[in-house]
């Protein structure tokens, strides 16, 4: 593979040796999701596992949208 590109090799593979993660799978409603924790409850999509096809169309289920999740007490 080539690439081509203005800047330096240092900030082109930068990051390239780290782990991304922790991710979590939650199911909210029918659609199962992976998502990455922010902060305790709140967390933001990485990508859909497990849902209905036009789940993909809905803005709320983009990838990078943050949410909440977590245990709901009543």
């Amino acid at each position: 593979m080539t690439l081509y590109t203005t800047m330096p090799l240092e900030l082109v593979l930068d990051g390239m040796d780290e782990q991304p993660g922790p991710y979590v799978d939650i199911t909210i409603g029918n659609v199962r999701m992976q998502i990455e924790p922010i902060s305790p409850g709140i967390g933001k999509i990485v990508r859909l596992l497990e849902c209905p096809l036009d789940a993909y169309l809905q803005p709320q289920y983009s990838p990078g949208t943050v949410i909440l999740f977590g245990s709901r007490s009543s």
